[in-house]
């Protein structure tokens, strides 16, 4: 295994509401130094969730959100933040029912993702959820979310829907219809 490289200075060079700036100076064990800078969260900070709703054995959850950094109404899985004292199966059950409308009798963690782990600290829980019911609760968002289906089936098609581009959201769309399909639940 390598060594990792020793800090040998960080600051955070730029703040805003919800982001920090840190530069950090490196020094690699073949003695080169480097200066990165990284995306953290503000404060300590509870993680995140996303989850993989299915609605029936071959269909997935997605919700039509305003995204702020594409300044585009995209598609992706129901997420969120998880809130100070709550686990992440928690999280996943309000988000969903913040964002989709539903709730989960099954919940099951899958993985950790990260979106750039080069420039960014932050990391998201992926979260299956099945055997659902409608349930809605109150969110935080600023508008009503529209909720649609995605057959597993077609994965390699809703690459291709200008509207979705989240690879995190495709990570866990794969990763949930092939834990599907080696359970015997989802026949590809």
């Amino acid at each position: 295994m390598r060594q990792k490289p020793t800090v040998l200075a960080r600051e955070i060079v730029a703040s805003s509401r919800l982001f920090r700036v840190e530069e950090v100076q490196l020094r690699f064990s073949n003695g080169v130094e480097r200066t990165y800078e990284r995306l953290v969260g503000r404060g300590a900070g509870y993680g995140a969730v996303m989850i993989v709703a299915m609605i029936d054995a071959e269909n997935a959850l997605l919700v039509e959100e305003y995204c702020g950094g594409t300044d585009e109404y995209e598609l992706s899985l129901p997420k969120g933040l998880i809130e100070p004292g709550e686990d992440v199966l928690a999280a996943a059950e309000r988000e969903l029912k913040e964002e989709a409308g539903y709730g989960a009798r099954q919940l099951e963690h899958l993985t950790e993702l990260s979106l750039s782990p080069g420039y960014m600290s932050q990391k998201i829980q992926v979260v299956l959820a099945t055997d659902l019911y409608e349930e809605r609760l109150e969110g935080d968002e600023p508008e009503p979310m529209r909720v649609e289906r995605v057959n597993l089936r077609e994965l390699s098609a809703l690459v291709q829907n200008p509207q979705f581009s989240e690879g995190r959201a495709l990570a866990a769309l794969y990763l949930a219809r092939d834990l599907l399909t080696q359970r015997g639940v989802f026949q590809s």
